[in-house]
């Protein structure tokens, strides 16, 4: 499994260029960000090719698949990602599917399904896979629509598109569910890329509920290709936290 560097998680006040360099100064070798817009993609995209650091996934600019009102806002967002994505290099876009509008849950689980259909042109012209993320409500999220996984998944096989997946964050689903082997396992065709923190607290893995050497040998084991993102706060300072990481999940 790769490990990749969220940028703003552990850089968000250096440079951006800079953080790519310093990314693989600390021996990792991809990184991913959010918000795209202030960024010189071109200049990211030769950063990225000069380091050998592979800039996996970003987000899309609209987060409002719930109401079927918003979806062509949401189709034209992710078009215009996509064309950012593929200045950058990026394969990969996060997007949310927005909060509960108060319909029925049939109705807004429809609702995304028929947006996720609808972007399917705009996804194979550009080559790019978009993931819906299931977020907590409890603590980080509140009104989101999505925090079953189960639900994710029932949404992927549904729409049966290639270009679509599930980004699927293990801190979330702590804080929802735990099962968090199994669902990822059992789901890994569904899973495009992983998310992780420590439980309380989105800190660092080694500080939180889950034993996450357990979780990355188990899912390796189970054969996902893919990468996780260390999605948290670090309360050690970002370079000393991504050092302590290596030393402890990496060694």
């Amino acid at each position: 499994m790769r490990i990749c560097i969220p940028i703003p998680c552990f850089f968000g006040n250096m440079n951006f260029i800079d953080a790519i360099y310093k990314v693989k100064e600390l021996g990792f070798d991809a990184a991913e960000t959010y918000n795209w817009k202030d960024l010189d993609l071109t200049a990211v995209r030769n950063a990225c090719n000069e380091t050998g650091v592979e800039l996996l996934s970003m987000c899309t600019t609209e987060f409002n698949m719930t109401d079927p009102e918003m979806r062509q806002n949401w189709l034209a967002g992710l078009k215009e990602s996509c064309e950012a994505a593929k200045i950058a290099g990026v394969k990969r876009l996060i997007t949310q599917v927005g909060n509960d509008t108060g319909e029925e849950r049939q109705k807004q689980h429809e609702s995304i399904v028929m947006a996720l259909r609808e972007a399917k042109p705009i996804l194979e012209d550009s080559g790019v896979t978009v993931m819906i993320e299931p977020l907590n409500t409890l603590v980080d999220h509140k009104g989101y629509y999505l925090w079953q996984s189960a639900e994710a998944f029932d949404i992927i096989r549904e729409v049966d598109d290639q270009y679509v997946k599930v980004v699927y964050d293990i801190y979330h689903q702590q804080v929802m569910e735990g099962n968090i082997i199994p669902n990822i396992v059992n789901n890994l065709d569904c899973i495009a890329h992983l998310h992780s923190a420590g439980h309380p607290g989105r800190i660092e893995l080694q500080f939180g509920e889950n034993d996450y050497k357990v979780i990355f040998r188990e899912v390796d084991k189970a054969g996902y290709k893919g990468a996780c993102g260390l999605e948290y706060h670090p309360t050690l300072g970002g370079e000393e936290s991504l050092k302590k990481f290596r030393e402890i999940y990496l060694s």
